[in-house]
């Protein structure tokens, strides 16, 4: 059994590896990069630069990834084994729960040090953000068409559309019980 004991991340990249694999070329550490900020920045938080360098240098320790001939800077692409991996934590792994980690809810959490003016205004400017970022993923939606080699990202993004609705629908209902507080 492939090797199953690697960070999320570590799985993020070897996922994006893979669907770069038709590219004999392989990418380097800044096209994942791009390619992370892209595309997992709506669902999971996008790996710092230093943390995709520590985590292709694990995957190639591990045989997991290899380097590809390049006159620039190092180009990685998936192995076999490391595709097994990928379908290992896929289909074997823990899938685990999600971790909450919301920084509106932290702050409204310590709201009676605040005035109902200033959390609804942090809540309002929360509300203004969310309609940004589900704008910008509603590109990505329309970006990926209904070509059914995209359908799982599509079926993402769709997720993440309903995830911001549902938030601002949440938002808008906290905003309404602060101001009957008064």
């Amino acid at each position: 059994m492939p090797k199953t004991d690697l960070s999320a991340t570590a799985y993020a990249l070897l996922g994006l590896l893979v669907f770069d694999r038709e590219n004999p070329e392989g990418m380097t550490g800044y096209e994942l990069k791009q390619r992370a900020d892209f595309t997992l920045r709506y669902y999971w938080v996008s790996p710092a630069m230093s943390q995709i360098y520590t985590e292709l240098r694990r995957l190639s320790h591990a045989g997991l990834v290899e380097s590809a001939p390049s006159d620039g800077p190092a180009r990685y692409r998936v192995t076999a084994l490391g595709e097994e991996s990928l379908q290992a934590w896929l289909f074997h792994g823990e899938v685990g729960f999600p971790i909450l980690k919301h920084p509106v809810a932290l702050r409204l959490l310590m709201g009676r040090l605040s005035t109902p003016e200033q959390l609804d205004a942090m809540l309002e400017g929360h509300l203004h953000g969310l309609a940004e970022c589900r704008a910008d993923l509603q590109g990505v939606r329309e970006m990926l068409g209904d070509d059914h080699t995209r359908r799982y990202a599509a079926l993402v993004a769709e997720w993440g559309l309903a995830y911001y609705d549902s938030e601002a629908q949440i938002v808008a209902g906290l905003r309404q019980k602060l101001e009957s507080m008064d």
